[in-house]
């Protein structure tokens, strides 16, 4: 996408009132339980979110817990409340649902519009339940999520369901109402999400973050989620560090967010120990949940000025010659730059060789190993509460069960797909295993994510 496109949507994002921060930031010791619908499930969004705060704030411990249940409606989601979401402790929740609430009838006006309205109507019922319930609890923080939308829009071959998207944002703007009146927290990603679409579809018609289903929001559209988070939360212009010097002077200027020691500047040779209090956010997530090798979380980069408001970590040097320099960290070649673009200053986020990007990767893939580890477990309680709940057979692991369950995937495919973790899942000592190696991984993410101190070393090329 051109960078003129990117430049109209930074423009447009900025003059509206989408990102107003309306989220409070999370902090040292939330639980924070994200409760949703498939989109959440298999989803990355809260993946993604909880890597920011493990690479920018490395010892603000917290905890993240993934309460989605493909093809959930509010009411599922009610029923579930205390037994998947509360029972896991939280400090904060957040709640999003309205996609399998409208459902998926493909009609003509005039019927859509009741059809539609019926959907609603009934999708608002639960949530009144759930208003309810949420009150039980007045020690937890709750923030409502506007649903990411149905994508209308895009000429790709699935056919629309027209005016799903609009019935989709009738539940919406009842849950924003009732965010106010209750004093929740609230964010919206159907709007800021419908925008890109549509301006997307200027230049590419196929152009959406939904999918191929015009649904489930591909990598890319899991790292808009997660943006428009994080700027709900405020978070936006919160750099990895910055470092300005001025070469002549043998001057340290700026030491933003970090700490600059040991320094030895010449206009020829300068060198330094820098600690930073954070990391950089790395964009190489592997495709995983309903990612695909063509929608690489790093694809919404193209959309939304993530790098320039979340991801910068700047060395500046003024005053070098018109000349070229060699940049090593810890003695290892990072590469060679002009001194305007010391000048100019070097987004240091952005290379992958620095031993401190180096060091978010393994961050980032740890986390990784504990999300899909936490999907299989997803699967296991998708079972039970989509399968076999309706049946009265809620957490019978019986081998009648097993069996009923294989018979029941002859004719379902998504039952099919699942059983294989069901099976092992269906043992109590296997889930403890499980949870166990995720508690694991999560003492260990907050151990390599500590930045440590590296010599910096500027030459210039003979």
């Amino acid at each position: 996408m051109k960078r003129s496109l990117l430049a109209t949507l930074f423009v447009f994002y900025t003059a509206s009132n989408l990102y107003a921060q309306t989220i409070k930031p999370f902090k040292a010791g939330d639980r924070v339980v994200f409760t949703g619908n498939s989109i959440t499930d298999g989803g990355h969004y809260h993946a993604y979110i909880w890597l920011y705060y493990l690479t920018h704030f490395p010892n603000r411990r917290m905890q993240f817990f993934n309460a989605g249940i493909g093809g959930d409606v509010a009411r599922q989601m009610y029923e579930r409340l205390d037994g998947d979401v509360f029972a896991k402790k939280p400090t904060v929740v957040t709640l999003t649902f309205g996609m399998n609430d409208t459902g998926y009838q493909n009609l003509k006006s005039p019927n859509a519009d009741s059809v539609y309205a019926a959907k609603v109507a009934e999708s608002l019922k639960s949530f009144a339940l759930i208003s309810s319930k949420l009150a039980q609890y007045p020690g937890v923080r709750k923030v409502m999520i506007g649903s990411s939308p149905y994508d209308e829009t895009s000429k790709i071959k699935a056919t629309p369901l027209l005016k799903k998207n609009t019935a989709m944002r009738a539940i919406a703007a009842k849950q924003q109402a009732e965010a106010i009146k209750q004093n929740w927290d609230y964010v919206d990603f159907g709007a800021p999400m419908t925008s890109i679409n549509q301006r997307g579809q200027l230049t590419d018609s196929t152009f959406t973050l939904e999918g191929s289903d015009r649904i489930h929001p591909t990598n890319d559209g899991q790292m808009v989620m997660a943006y428009v988070f994080l700027k709900a939360q405020g978070l936006a212009g919160g750099e990895v560090a910055s470092v300005a010097i001025n070469a002549p002077n043998k001057k340290i200027v700026l030491a933003k967010n970090c700490l600059i020691t040991r320094p030895a500047i010449n206009s020829k040779d300068l060198q330094f120990t820098y600690l930073a209090n954070s990391l950089p956010y790395p964009m190489d997530t592997i495709p995983s949940g309903f990612g695909r090798p063509d929608k690489a979380q790093s694809e919404a980069l193209k959309v939304i000025p993530f790098t320039e408001e979340f991801n910068r970590e700047i060395l500046q040097v003024s005053g070098l010659q018109a000349k070229t320099y060699h940049l090593s960290i810890d003695g290892k070649t990072i590469g060679t730059y002009s001194g305007a673009e010391f000048a100019q200053g070097i987004n240091l986020a952005l290379i992958k060789s620095t031993p401190q990007y180096q060091q978010a990767l393994a961050v980032m893939h740890i986390n990784e190993e504990r999300w899909a580890i936490e999907r299989r477990l997803r699967e296991y309680y998708w079972i039970h509460y989509s399968i076999l709940k309706p049946k009265g057979l809620l957490f019978n692991d019986s081998e009648a069960t097993v069996d009923s369950l294989k018979q029941y995937a002859k004719k379902d495919f998504f039952v099919a797909i699942t059983l294989p973790s069901y099976q092992k899942a269906r043992f109590k000592a296997v889930r403890d295993a499980w949870q166990k190696e995720m508690d694991l991984l999560t003492n260990e993410m907050y151990t390599v994510n500590k930045p440590l101190p590296h010599r910096f070393r500027i030459t210039l090329v003979n």
